[in-house]
């Protein structure tokens, strides 16, 4: 039996045989061409691009008949990618310029946009090489004329091992056959672990070399809900998973009723549940979920993986189609937060030493108000359609908070003067994310109409630590005393002045902290769509009034690890098995 430990892409329990998926990859040999076949090498590439289009389009449309519209826009994207010049006349040009063939040609140029993402610290953009890779491993195939294994093709139900997976892959899992998969790589934001969620299969990514640890009809245990796998478990641990997901099933079961219910403690104090998004497609997702609205919509993703920046046509397109998915509930829509590590290449912007303390969020938006404009004016005529609430990311003092509504309200008047509708009462607000905000939240509160606190920042800037640091990693600890104080001072500092606090960071999704959350007052949660059912739950079975008592026994505690230990005693205690399940 061996047991190891990846991240939690999708979660649930899932128990099978194993299925070792070879995804084709290709060893592509440098071949020169002669300068007569040059230009049939390019039309034989080209002719492979038109092919992959059409089984692109077909795939699209399939995923869209069987699983939703909004996860089939992930092929919508890799028919942009088929259609980059970055691709397809770097692709022609290397054959032309070096007289190599069409396959070694399209290899090389794609294994330099792969290698590009996959150097970003963000998960989320090194997520995108594995795009690039689909459609790429696609083109191949058409060139070569090799057959590729599919999905499709599978005839009993298997968990899936594989390096790695495509949403092109992952696109026929909806026929049933596959009830997890694991891979060597990935995250919580690939597509990939998107579509798992969208069809409810668990599924764990990032455990290195497990293919090399798998064959194929072995017994597997995916537990996606703690990102666990064990291969070839002995009958005790075999029973106990069985038990377990029995569990699991009859848990979300048990929930299922709370989906249209309100967030209201047992006395009848409410409070707002909402999810954090990247996407579009994940839109449906949260819906199922049971969210209130959206907290906190990622807009930055709109600006990656392109050669030019998104007109405001297009940013308003898909701002509106969110916005109208979720009405009459609320969006909040956080203007773009480029920079650290998302790199808006379309500025060539100079390489900084420490890149999160640099140009980047509200920053960069300042920096270059012609891009900031355009983004605005999509955001306010949005507001036309549903109930959006703008918010600027990484505001540290109130100039820059003044100096980003100044742009808005100059925005706003150009508007008017065009005769375009928007709402002109629309909420402003910000993230607290530092420190320097938290310290002068009594200031900031007479500015904005609301905050978010983003705890993931607001707890590495206040530890001095790199939270993607593997080496400081132990020092992130959202149980610290002082990150507990800076969340109560922003939300007290807000509510002496009428005005309302989200939180859109882990702990907002992190049950040990719902009650404490709760007591200090917290008016929003909003977090990732498979968090919500859970948190609704303890929030149902509490009286406000006994989580503030919770609240203020817990802020009189100087020791993060006496902290973390009495969240967990007493949430245990009085939830029992809703932390663990």
């Amino acid at each position: 039996m061996i047991t190891l430990t990846g991240i939690s892409a999708s979660s649930g329990i899932a128990i099978g045989k194993a299925f070792l998926f070879d995804i084709g990859i290709f060893n592509v040999e440098k071949k020169e061409i002669a300068s007569t076949q040059i230009e049939v090498e390019v039309h034989h590439f080209k002719e492979a691009v038109l092919r992959t289009r059409d089984e692109v389009k077909r795939l699209e449309e399939k995923v869209q008949r069987n699983i939703g519209v909004d996860i089939a826009k992930i092929f919508s994207a890799h028919l942009l990618v088929l259609e980059d010049p970055l691709l397809i006349l770097d692709v022609a040009q290397k054959i032309r310029e070096e007289r190599v063939c069409a396959e070694y040609a399209l290899e090389s140029v794609s294994k330099n946009i792969s290698d590009n993402f996959s150097a970003m610290e963000d998960e989320y953009f090194r997520e995108r090489a594995v795009d690039v890779f689909d459609i790429c491993r696609r083109i191949l195939h058409n060139l070569t004329g090799v057959v590729r294994i599919s999905i499709e093709d599978l005839t009993e139900k298997v968990i899936i091992i594989a390096h790695e997976l495509s949403p092109s892959d992952t696109a026929h899992m909806h026929d049933g056959n596959v009830i997890g998969f694991v891979t060597e790589i990935g995250g919580k934001t690939s597509h990939s672990a998107i579509m798992a969620r969208a069809i409810e299969i668990p599924a764990v990514v990032g455990i290195k070399e497990i293919t090399y640890q798998v064959r194929n009809n072995d017994t597997v245990i995916i537990d996606g809900s703690h990102g666990t796998v064990i291969i070839n478990p002995d009958k005790k641990t075999l029973e106990e998973y069985y038990r377990r997901q029995n569990e699991y099933c009859i848990f979300r079961e048990g929930l299922s009723w709370l989906r249209d219910l309100p967030a209201q403690t047992d006395d009848g104090y409410r409070v707002l549940l909402s999810a954090n998004i990247g996407t579009e497609e994940e839109v449906d997702v949260i819906k199922r979920e049971g969210a209130e609205g959206i907290g906190l919509y990622r807009t930055e993703y709109l600006f990656l993986e392109r050669t030019d920046l998104p007109t405001e046509e297009e940013q308003f397109n898909v701002y509106k189609n969110v916005v109208m998915k979720v009405a009459p509930c609320p969006a909040v829509i956080r203007t773009m937060d480029l920079g650290g590590d998302k790199f808006l290449t379309q500025l060539n912007l100079s390489i900084e030493m420490n890149p999160f303390l640099g140009l980047r969020a509200i920053r960069l938006s300042l920096r270059y108000p012609e891009i900031f404009k355009v983004q605005l004016r999509a955001i306010l005529r949005t507001s036309h359609y549903g109930k959006v609430q703008i918010m600027f990311p990484l505001i540290s003092e109130i100039e820059e908070f003044q100096q980003a509504k100044s742009i808005l309200l100059s925005v706003m008047e150009d508007l008017e003067k065009e005769n375009i509708p928007f709402d002109r009462n629309i909420q402003i607000g910000m993230m607290v994310e530092t420190p320097a905000a938290a310290l002068v939240a009594d200031r900031l509160a007479k500015e904005v109409d609301f905050f978010s606190i983003g705890t993931n920042d607001l707890i590495q800037y206040t530890m001095a630590i790199d939270r993607v640091n593997e080496e400081v990693a132990s020092l992130y600890k959202p149980f610290h005393p002082a990150i507990l104080r800076l969340i109560k001072m922003t939300i007290d500092a807000a509510h002496k002045e009428g005005k309302w606090v989200g939180m859109c960071g882990e702990m907002a999704g992190d049950p040990l902290f719902t009650l404490l959350l709760l007591g200090l007052g917290l008016d929003e949660f909003s977090m990732s769509g498979s968090s919500i059912l859970r948190i609704k739950k303890i929030i149902r079975a509490v009286q406000l009034d006994e989580a503030k008592v919770f609240a203020d026994e817990i802020m009189q505690i100087t020791s993060a690890t006496e902290v973390q230990k009495t969240l967990e005693e007493m949430m245990t205690k009085r939830f029992g098995n809703i932390l663990e399940i």
